[in-house]
This record gives C-alpha cells, structure tokens and sequence, in this order.
C-alpha cells in the first residue's frame, strides 16, 4: 500500500510540475533558472516576468553580451511566445575617477543606499507605481528602468530621483503606456 501511495504522490507531482511549466510562474521560473545558469549574465540584475507566455525582462546590465545572452536564453525557453526587451546597458558621462578626497566621511553615500532612498521616495509617492521601476546606481549615477502609465508619471519619478541625497545624475529608461 505504501509503494502504491508513493507512486501516486510522485505522478501527481509530475503533472502539477509539468502543468506549472506552461504557466506564467513556471515560464518564469524555467526562464530564470536559464539565466542563473549562465555564467555570462548576470541573473540577479535582471527582472523576469511573465504575462500570457510573453516574457519581460527589465534591469539594468553591464555588457551589451549580457543583454543579448539573457535575450536569446528567454526566446529559447519552451513556452515562451515573444520576449519584451526593457534591459538597458549601463553606461555613464561619469568617470570612474577617484572620489575627491576632501570631502566629508558624512557626505560619502554608497550606491547601494542611493539606490534604497530613490525606491523609497518613489514607492512613498502616490503618482508613481514604483513596482513596475527597476533602481539601480552606479557611482551616484541612478538608472530608472521600467514601465509608468504615462508622461506624468515618467516625469515624477525621474523628479523623485533626481532630488535624492546623493544623486549625480538620472538615466531613464521607463517606457510609457505599459504599465
């Protein structure tokens, strides 16, 4: 009786794994594990979601290669019907000089808490739908990718951005009436 219960439970986990396959959590998950897997991209610096079997991918890169990798992976992944590209590659006006010595231990902010202080002004703000924004910043410079619902909102975010402690500069990449 128990080999029977055993042999039953293992099928049903079969079809629910292989019914989850075709779904938007599982296209997504197939698709994330492709891209962890990888040792070109960058798996953590981009969003995966899926809608209807069209996959979206948003963040923000550090190689045109990554892009383009992470892109066919996607497009290669069963179940998937087209792929929405909304990665943008990081580039920046800004050296990468040292920071000037003088200033002070207090004025120094890290990338990191840039980044926190951009996604919390923009979650806090009742215009801005910060969920559909990727944040990322690179030496005080802040990269927006994402969708908003229209020019407003655009705007606002990029607003919010540009007014933060710490903030050298704001790349946009927010695509308008997808959100």
């Amino acid at each position: 009786m128990k080999l029977y219960k055993s042999v039953w439970l293992s099928g049903v986990a079969v079809l629910a794994i292989a019914a989850c396959s075709s779904t938007n959590m599982g296209i997504t998950t197939k698709v994330k594990a492709k891209l962890a897997a990888d040792p070109v991209v960058k798996a953590h610096q981009i969003n995966v979601d899926t809608n209807g079997s069209v996959v979206t991918l948003t963040g923000n890169i550090d190689s045109a290669e990554a892009k383009e990798r992470a892109l066919a992976l996607a497009r290669e992944t069963e179940g998937v019907t087209q792929v929405r590209d909304m990665i943008s590659v990081r580039t920046s006006e800004v050296t990468g000089d040292a920071p000037d010595p003088n200033r002070t231990l207090g004025g120094i902010m890290d990338d990191g808490t840039i980044s926190m202080r951009v996604k919390d002004r923009l979650r806090d703000d009742p215009m801005v739908k910060a969920r559909n924004i990727d944040v990322d910043t690179r030496q005080g410079v802040v990269y927006l990718t994402g969708s908003v619902a229209n020019d407003a909102e655009r705007d606002q975010a990029i607003r919010l951005a540009k007014e933060t402690e710490g903030v050298r500069n704001v790349e946009a990449n927010l695509t308008v009436g997808a959100s």
